[in-house]
């Protein structure tokens, strides 16, 4: 008789399989032309290198492969300086791992995760109320649709807020500083935040001293930065300027 099949959490993968056959198919297409121009076996090593290292990336990050994507976001609750009493705000949940973290982490907190997820919001959400069940803390993490850029919540509501690789991504807003600035907007005075973000990325964030000094003037207490690459637990490979060599988390108190 055949065990019972457990269902577990799903939280993704930073590398989708998409990239594996954008990267895949090309190698073969290219393998198959060099066959009548044997040149072309250039773009066939070009996508098969492609292929390889997007294929030990998914591997590294998925909780069979080393867990380091999971590791990653835990980094964020790491620095976040709370005793967990009260209400916290997770912005841009994605699948959810970061909220239900949490929410296991602080038994006496409410946590309230939200984010946009557009036509996909049935769907998305479906998948975080699901984990959030199977981790058996349903009754405690709440989720709502909202933009990064305007949170529908008072001044000072959250005791604390937490945010992992958001902020670049709120396309509503041009400069992304000011979804920082949104964030702590809705965190109480003397409140804890940490927010993992690419803000090595100077395109975006410009210098990280520059960014400090803009948020230290906001009259925020204390801000600090703490470079993610820095980690041990990330492989060399994966701390390339693509992958999460520009990550880092801002964190301190309001």
């Amino acid at each position: 008789m055949s065990e019972p099949i457990v269902e577990k959490p799903d939280y993704g993968n930073w590398v989708p399989k998409k990239w594996l056959y954008i990267s895949g198919v090309p190698g073969l297409l290219f393998l198959w032309l060099t066959l009548m121009l044997p040149v072309l076996m250039i773009g066939a090593v070009i996508f098969f290198t492609l292929f390889g290292y997007f294929a030990y990336a998914r591997n590294r990050f998925s909780p069979n492969g080393g867990n380091v994507q999971a590791q990653i976001q835990d980094l964020v609750l790491s620095r976040l300086d709370w005793d967990g009493e009260g209400k916290m705000l997770d912005i841009g949940w994605g699948n959810a791992r970061l909220t239900i973290k949490a929410v296991r982490k602080y038994p006496h907190a409410q946590v309230t995760g939200i984010d946009y997820w557009g036509g996909v919001w049935e769907y998305s959400l479906g998948v975080c109320e699901r984990n959030a069940e199977l981790e058996g803390v349903a009754e405690r993490v709440t989720f709502q649709q909202a933009s990064a850029s305007a949170l529908p919540f008072e001044d000072g509501a959250f005791d604390a807020a937490v945010r992992n690789l958001v902020f670049h991504e709120v396309r509503d807003a041009k400069d992304k500083r000011y979804v920082i600035k949104e964030a702590l907007r809705a965190v109480k005075k003397g409140g804890a935040f940490a927010f993992q973000d690419l803000f090595l990325l100077k395109r975006i964030y410009s210098k990280v001293d520059d960014l400090l000094e803009t948020i230290r003037s906001w009259g925020i207490e204390s801000v600090d930065f703490a470079n993610t690459s820095d980690s041990d637990f990330i492989p060399r490979a994966l701390k390339l300027p693509f992958m999460v060599g520009t990550i880092g988390i801002l964190y301190g108190k309001k």
